[in-house]
């Protein structure tokens, strides 16, 4: 089968898959989540990025194939801020978040929590979705740590909140038997997180709002400074960040419920949370992809929704923008 069946021309910070449909941004996202880029050597690394660099000033050495090239792209994109260019710490990169949040939800879903490990797992899970996003956020334009410090400080006071809170009324209510109850507290983890997260979003991304983010042209060249793309832009992380969370702390307490009545997980119970973690993984595994490609990445709107001056710095009917992940 010819090369270009499978690669087509490589377009440098183009994704080789259509972004305007859902299967093609699921495509590309499965590569941008793909576990093995942490595997990546730093010299690697280096050389993927020196390729790419080649290929911008068009020194690009004979025999380099549009595979090459895209793999190149894959493996930096992986690794390195879009915006920042800085490498991204392991845990924190998109390709990081399954393996490194996974030990996390489990400990959010193991059943008959106490306080103290409610607010544990509660702050720790919103550590890490606080590195996630701000290592991962639009840096087009400079914001303050204190802002990313009251968007973490936000997002753990409402998780921790809402956690404790449920489990509280949960405890008092007497028309759960115990078995029932301990189900109900299984699913209390969602709306404690899937609030948090969209509170963690609004507020360690709450400078784009009032500074605004770049747009880009068809030409990749920024044409202004956009707060209402910046409002687009939230939104659509925000509801990703509502959608993650639904399979991933849903699914595991209803299928944990029926393995658990097994014979087998009956004699041996310490295979349960085994049984629960793998639960877990392939729930995250599943999610994380579909969550992520409801929008593109480099997100599109019409210059007429945009600011006056937008409108006068270009004659694209439409701009691109970042909206994070």
């Amino acid at each position: 089968m010819a090369e270009s069946t499978i690669y087509p021309q490589f377009q440098l910070g183009k994704s080789r898959f259509d972004q305007n449909t859902f299967s093609g941004r699921l495509r590309h996202f499965l590569d941008v989540i793909d576990p093995r880029t942490l595997l990546v050597s730093e010299r690697r690394l280096k050389e993927c990025m020196k390729l790419l660099d080649d290929f911008k000033q068009g020194n690009l050495p004979p025999g380099v194939s549009n595979a090459q090239l895209w793999e190149a792209q894959k493996i930096k994109q992986a690794a390195v801020h879009p915006d920042t260019g800085e490498k991204i710490l392991m845990p924190f990169r998109m390709s990081g978040y399954v393996p490194f949040g996974t030990p996390i939800v489990v400990g959010l879903l193991l059943p008959s929590q106490t306080l103290g490990s409610t607010v544990f797992w509660q702050w720790l899970n919103q550590s890490h979705n606080a590195c996630v996003n701000y290592s991962n956020r639009n840096a087009t334009k400079p914001a303050a740590a204190s802002k990313f410090l009251l968007g973490y400080l936000g997002a753990v006071t409402s998780a921790v909140s809402i956690a404790v809170g449920l489990n509280v009324l949960i405890r008092k209510a007497n028309r759960f038997s115990p078995a029932g109850r301990v189900l109900v507290q299984r699913f209390v983890p969602f709306p404690a997180v899937a609030s948090a997260n969209v509170c963690n979003v609004v507020l360690m991304r709450n400078s784009e709002l009032t500074e605004g983010i770049d747009v880009l042209d068809s030409n990749g060249d920024v044409v202004g400074t956009s707060k209402i793309a910046a409002k687009h832009a939230l939104l659509e992380t925000a509801l990703t960040r509502v959608v993650l969370p639904m399979p991933i702390l849903v699914l595991p307490p209803v299928v944990m419920a029926f393995l658990e009545r097994l014979p087998l997980l009956q004699a041996h119970r310490r295979l349960v949370l085994p049984v629960h973690s793998l639960v877990c993984l392939a729930a995250f595994g599943l999610a994380l992809p579909l969550a992520i490609s409801l929008f593109p990445q480099m997100s599109q709107i019409e210059v007429s929704q945009l600011e006056p001056e937008i409108a006068m710095a270009t004659n694209d009917k439409a701009v691109t923008y970042n909206k994070g992940l």
